[in-house]
C-alpha cells in the first residue's frame, strides 16, 4: 500500500533547488513622492518586486509544493500533536469583528471580554481548575508562567528556601527549561517501567522543593497509574504539582488534571484544540490553577461585572507576562473548536485519538517497549538507526515520527497520529514504517531521494545555519 509523496524540485541548470525571491524574478524602482516625514527619514525611491498576478500565484504554488504538512499527508510527530486545523476556525477569526484594537475600553468590547471569559470558563471545566488566564503566547510561555505562580506563592507564604523544581526522566525538554529561566535549580528522577518512580520522587522532594512538573499520560503515552500517590507525596512536601498539558488530548472529556491532584496546568491549544502550530507563532498557552493560586495569577484578567464583563488585576498578580488579553485571534480559533465540537466531540476527539495510536502500533514489525499506552506510543528501531528510518519514511510519502527522544527507549521513534487520521491512512503509516525498517543499509543511508531536499549534513547545518535562501559565498 505504500504511496509515493513526490515534493516538487523546481531547479535551475545545476539542479540545484531554486525558486527565486520575488525581487529577483522582476523588480522596479518607484519614486516616493512628498512625505510628511523628515527628510532623514524618507527615501527618494524605493525598489519593490514587480510580478503579475499569476507569476505571484505560481511563486507561492512552487513554495507550497516544496515542502510536506498536514494537508499533503499524515504527520505522526509525536508529543507535537500536529493535528488537522478545520478552515472553519480560521474563518471565525478572520470576520471583522474580530479586529478589535487592544487599547479600546472595556465599555466598548464587551462581546470581545465575554468570548475570552466564556473560554477561560470552557478551559477551567475542562482541566478541572478553579481559574484561567489566557495571557501566555505559547505552551513553554505557559510553563514558565506557571512556574512564576508557584513561585509567586511561595513568596506569599515567606517560603524563601525552595529552589529545585523536580522532573521525572520523562519530561519535555521544556520543562527544565521553563524552570530554569525561572531561577530554580531542576532536580531529574528515574522512571520504573515508563512511570514515576515513587521511592525517587519521595527522595527528591522536601522544604527545597518549589514544584514538581509531570505530564500524564507521559512522553511515552503511559499514564501515571499512581498519580494520586504522586499527589500526595509532593503536597506533602509543601509543593504544588504542575501539569504539563501537552498531552490533554488523550483525556478531554474522560479525566480532568485538577481531579488528578494538579494545581497548576498549562494548555497547549495548537496540540488540543485545533490551532495552527509552529512557525514561531503566534501561539497561546493559557495557565489554570486552583482555588489558592487566583490571587496570583497574571495581569489583565477576565471576569464578569454587574455591567457585564471587565478586565482587572488579581490581588498578588505577577504582572504581565504577554500584551493586553493574550493572542486574542489564536484564543478565537480555540473557543470555535471547542464550542463547535461540545461535550460530546471532545470525548470522540479523545476516543479516536487513543484508539489510532493503539490501532497503528499493533501493525508495525516494530517493538514498542512500554504498554499500555493511550494517544501515542514510542516505538524502537533497535539494531537500526532512527533517523535513517525517519528519513527513508518521507520517500514512502509520509511524514516520519520524532526520533531519538525520550532517550529511556533505544533508537526511539515517538508517534502520534491523532484522531485527525483515517484507517487507511494509519495502513499507509503502518506500511511506510515497517517497509523503511525492512530496507538495506545503503538504501537507509542514502534517504530521502524524492525530497525537495536530500541528506544534509545535520551537524554543519546546525554550527553554521544559512539563513539566507541564497547560498553563501566560501
Amino acid at each position: 500500500m505504500t504511496i509515493h509523496y513526490d515534493q516538487a524540485r523546481w531547479s535551475d541548470a545545476e539542479d540545484d533547488i531554486y525558486e527565486p525571491l520575488l525581487p529577483e524574478k522582476s523588480q522596479q524602482t518607484v519614486a516616493v513622492e512628498d512625505s510628511p516625514l523628515p527628510d532623514d527619514l524618507t527615501r527618494d525611491s524605493v525598489t519593490l518586486p514587480d510580478l503579475s498576478e499569476p507569476e505571484l500565484s505560481r511563486h507561492y504554488v512552487r513554495l507550497s509544493q516544496h515542502t510536506y504538512g498536514v494537508e499533503s499527508g499524515p504527520y505522526p510527530l509525536g508529543s507535537c500533536t500536529m493535528k488537522y486545523n478545520p478552515p472553519f476556525a480560521e474563518e471565525v477569526a478572520s470576520v471583522d469583528d474580530a479586529f478589535v484594537h487592544p487599547d479600546r475600553s472595556a465599555a466598548s468590547t464587551q462581546g470581545t471580554l465575554a468570548l475570552l471569559y466564556r473560554l477561560q470558563e470552557y478551559l477551567a471545566e475542562i482541566g478541572g481548575m478553579d481559574a484561567v488566564t489566557l495571557q501566555p503566547p505559547a505552551g513553554a510561555a505557559g510553563e514558565f508562567t506557571g512556574i512564576r505562580i508557584a513561585a509567586a506563592y511561595h513568596e506569599a507564604n515567606g517560603d524563601h528556601e525552595r529552589t529545585e523544581v523536580v522532573v521525572p526522566d520523562t519530561a519535555h525538554g521544556t520543562n527544565p527549561a521553563s524552570a530554569a529561566v525561572a531561577g530554580y535549580d531542576v532536580v531529574e528522577i528515574p522512571s520504573e517501567d515508563g512511570r514515576v518512580d515513587l521511592d525517587a520522587l519521595e527522595a527528591a522532594v522536601g522544604d527545597t522543593t518549589a514544584a514538581f512538573m509531570l505530564t500524564n499520560p507521559n512522553t511515552l503515552g503511559v499514564f501515571e497509574r499512581d498519580i494520586e500517590a504522586i499527589a500526595e507525596i509532593v503536597h506533602d512536601a509543601g509543593a504544588p504539582l504542575y501539569y504539563d498539558g501537552a498531552n490533554l488530548n488523550a483525556l478531554l472529556g474522560r479525566v480532568r488534571p485538577g481531579d488528578m491532584g494538579f494545581d497548576i496546568m498549562h494548555y497547549n491549544v495548537h496540540k488540543t484544540f485545533g490551532t495552527p502550530h509552529g512557525g514561531g507563532g503566534p501561539g497561546a498557552g493559557p495557565v489554570g490553577v486552583v482555588s489558592d493560586l487566583v490571587e496570583f495569577l497574571p495581569d489583565p484578567h477576565v471576569r464578569q461585572s454587574d455591567g457585564g464583563f471587565e478586565l482587572y488585576t488579581p490581588e498578588r498578580s505577577i504582572g504581565k507576562v504577554h500584551g493586553f488579553s493574550g493572542n486574542w485571534l489564536v484564543l478565537i480559533k480555540a473557543y470555535a473548536y471547542i464550542a463547535r465540537l461540545g461535550e460530546e466531540g471532545l470525548l470522540d476527539t479523545s476516543a479516536k485519538a487513543v484508539l489510532n495510536a493503539n490501532y497503528l502500533a499493533s501493525q508495525l514489525d516494530l517493538d514498542v517497549p512500554y504498554e499500555p499506552f493511550h494517544h501515542e506510543f514510542v516505538a524502537s528501531a533497535d539494531d537500526l538507526d532512527a533517523s535513517d528510518l525517519a528519513k527513508r519514511m518521507l520517500d514512502l510519502g509520509v511524514h516520519p515520527p520524532t526520533t531519538k527522544w525520550p532517550d529511556i527507549v533505544d533508537e526511539a521513534l515517538m508517534t502520534e497520529p491523532t484522531e485527525s487520521e483515517s484507517k487507511r491512512t494509519l495502513d499507509q503509516l503502518a506500511d511506510a514504517f515497517n517497509t523503511a525498517a525492512d530496507e538495506d543499509e545503503e538504501i537507509l543511508e542514502s534517504a530521502p531521494n524524492r525530497t525537495t531536499a536530500r541528506r544534509i549534513d545535520q551537524t554543519s547545518a546546525a554550527r553554521n545555519p544559512r539563513l539566507s535562501w541564497q547560498a553563501l559565498d566560501d
